[in-house]
C-alpha cells in the first residue's frame, strides 16, 4: 500500500509521498512513487502515484511519450508542450487507458485488478496552479478552494489533521509540517505505509524549486515530529475533562435532555434464569 498527499495553496504547493509497497507480509520493496517534470522558467510538474506498481510504472514510461491530438492536423500534445495543466492531465488519462488497453485482460485473467490513482500537479507558463487527481479509468477531478487537498493511498489515518489545519490561505511551510503530521499519523496506524518519505514544496510563479527533501528514520526534523505531536496529543487529551454524569462540579455534564430517546434496555428476570 502507500500514502501520497498533495496541498493546493495561494502560495504554492505540496507534495509528500511514502516509499513502501508490499505484495504479502515478507514481500516488502521500496520504491519512489513522486516524479517531478521541470523545464527551467517554463513548467514544474509533480507525479505521486498509488496502487498496483507495474501499472504506475509502466504508466509513468508511457507518459514521457504518450501524445493526445484534438484533430488530424493538430499539433501532437505531449506532457512537455502543453499550454495548459489540464492538457497535462489529459495526457496523463490518455497514458493510463493506453496501458488499460495492454495488460488489463491479461491482468484480469491472472485475477488481478487493474488499479491505479494517480495526483498530478504543478503550474505551466501562461496560467495559475493546478492540482488534479487522476483515476484507473483516466479521467480526472480538479482541486478547488473548497477541497484544496487530494490524497491517494491509504488515506484515512492522515486526513483529519488536514481537514482541520488547511485552507487555500495556510502558509507554505505550515501546509509542509501539516502534512508531515498527517503522514506520521499514518505510519503510526499502518504498517504498509513506511520510511523514506519523499516532500517536494514549490512557490507559486517559481517554475522550480530546491525545497526537495528524502526523509529517512534519522532525519532529525522529523523524529522531533513524531515525537512532540505524540506527546502534545496526549497533553491535549489529559487537559480535557472526564464525563461527569450528574453534572456535580462541572458545567459540561454528559447525561442532559436529549431529542433522540435513550437505546432500547432489555432486563433479565434473575428468577427465570433458575427454571
Amino acid at each position: 500500500m502507500t500514502y501520497c498527499v498533495a496541498i493546493k495553496l495561494n502560495a504554492g504547493l505540496v507534495f509528500l509521498s511514502d516509499s513502501r509497497t508490499n505484495a504479502g507480509l515478507d514481500q516488502i520493496s521500496t520504491f519512489r512513487k513522486m516524479i517531478v517534470y521541470e523545464k527551467s522558467q517554463e513548467r514544474f510538474m509533480v507525479l505521486l502515484s498509488a496502487g498496483n506498481l507495474s501499472i504506475s510504472q509502466s504508466v509513468r514510461e508511457i507518459l514521457q511519450v504518450e501524445q493526445l491530438k484534438d484533430s488530424p492536423e493538430s499539433e501532437p500534445i505531449t506532457i512537455w508542450n502543453a499550454k495548459s495543466m489540464f492538457d497535462a492531465a489529459r495526457v496523463l488519462g490518455a497514458a493510463i487507458r493506453r496501458v488499460y488497453e495492454r495488460d488489463a485482460e491479461s491482468l484480469q485473467a491472472a485475477g488481478v485488478e487493474f488499479n491505479v490513482s494517480m495526483v498530478l500537479g504543478g503550474q505551466i507558463k501562461g496560467e495559475g496552479m493546478r492540482l488534479f487527481q487522476v483515476y484507473s479509468a483516466g479521467n480526472f477531478i480538479e482541486a478547488t478552494p473548497e477541497t484544496p487537498y487530494f490524497q491517494v493511498g491509504e488515506s484515512k489515518y492522515g486526513k483529519p489533521v488536514l481537514d482541520r489545519v488547511i485552507s487555500p490561505s495556510t502558509p507554505l511551510d505550515e501546509a509542509a509540517k501539516c502534512a508531515l503530521v498527517s503522514m506520521d499519523s499514518t505510519l503510526k496506524s499502518n504498517l504498509s505505509v513506511g520510511l523514506p518519505l519523499d516532500l517536494v514544496v514549490y512557490e507559486v510563479d517559481k517554475f522550480q524549486t530546491d525545497k526537495v527533501v528524502c526523509i529517512d528514520e534519522n532525519n532529525p526534523y522529523f523524529k522531533m515530529l513524531h515525537n512532540t505531536w505524540g506527546q502534545r496529543l496526549r497533553e491535549v487529551f489529559d487537559s480535557i475533562e472526564e464525563p461527569m454524569w450528574n453534572g456535580g462540579k462541572t458545567d459540561v455534564p454528559l447525561r442532559v435532555p436529549a431529542t433522540r430517546s435513550l437505546p432500547l434496555k432489555k432486563i433479565t428476570n434473575e428468577k427465570e434464569k433458575l427454571i
